[in-house]
């Protein structure tokens, strides 16, 4: 495989409940149309070489038996949801595969949350581990609008506004690729850590009609005719979101995530 690959693969695409739900089951979706099965949201990216996952779904387990991911260079966390979160614990199997710890990053207000829940996956201080036996995780903290670096990857967080806790996304390198996680509306710093046109922009439909804490659709197109990525791709969709419902909504250079859906940039 060339380290200069460069692919997103949505291992996840539906919002917390999933689709079907055990409350609504299929909603507003196709239940004949298999793009409309949905696992909670988790994103891999291969970026010249360095691999990231985005969130840790409770579906990740098979998300990455799914997928083939033996190996990760750093975790990049949104938020604490525990759509987005709580498959944290699938993180030992990559421990063992490769006998070290893995670093994740998330902003001070996140890790508290992350090991209050989970302190018995977090590495210790200066002591070795037993990756074998135990999980092993690394805190990096982050900040909105100050960039860090996986091995030789700029990573920018963003600042998003109006969900019901604390959610960031992420530019790599300038904005060639841009990912938006749960919010409700973008902070003006946002377009200014986009420094390129983005080859590929993700954004979150949890709802075409938008709620309290989430941007809908007319909400979610404007923003993206402001960023003008080359494409753009909706996210984290509910049991509202028919696939073919959406697409046949939005312009061509958009379109619907489904689960296992991999793009090259």
């Amino acid at each position: 495989m060339s380290t200069k690959m460069r692919k997103i693969t949505f291992l996840g695409s539906g919002a917390a409940p999933g689709v079907p739900s055990l409350c609504c089951g299929f909603g507003d979706c196709n239940p004949s149309n298999p793009k409309n099965i949905r696992s909670r949201t988790s994103t891999y990216i291969e970026y010249d070489g360095v691999k990231i996952l985005i969130d840790t779904s409770p579906d990740l387990r098979w998300q990455l038996i799914n997928n083939n991911i033996r190996r990760l260079d750093g975790i990049l966390y949104t938020h604490v949801h525990a759509d987005h979160l709580h498959g944290i614990d699938e993180l030992r199997e990559i421990n063992r595969l490769t006998g070290e710890s893995l670093n994740y990053y998330a902003t001070a207000f996140s890790n508290a949350h992350i090991e209050e829940r989970f302190s018995y996956l977090i590495a210790q201080k200066q002591k070795s581990c037993d990756v074998i036996r135990r999980p092993s995780l690394i805190s990096n903290i982050i900040s909105p609008n100050e960039p860090f670096f996986i091995k030789g990857l700029k990573i920018t967080p963003l600042r998003l506004l109006g969900h019901n806790i604390e959610s960031i996304g992420y530019a790599f390198n300038d904005g060639e690729l841009v990912y938006i996680a749960d919010f409700k509306s973008l902070d003006d710093s946002v377009f200014d850590m986009i420094k390129k046109t983005p080859a590929l922009l993700v954004m979150p439909l949890t709802t075409p009609f938008g709620q309290q804490f989430h941007a809908g659709l007319d909400e979610v197109l404007g923003y993206i005719a402001r960023i003008k990525p080359q494409k753009a791709v909706l996210n984290h969709m509910a049991s509202e979101c028919d696939y073919d419902a959406i697409n046949a909504a939005t312009p061509e250079n958009i379109e619907p995530a489904y689960d296992n859906l991999s793009i090259e940039f």
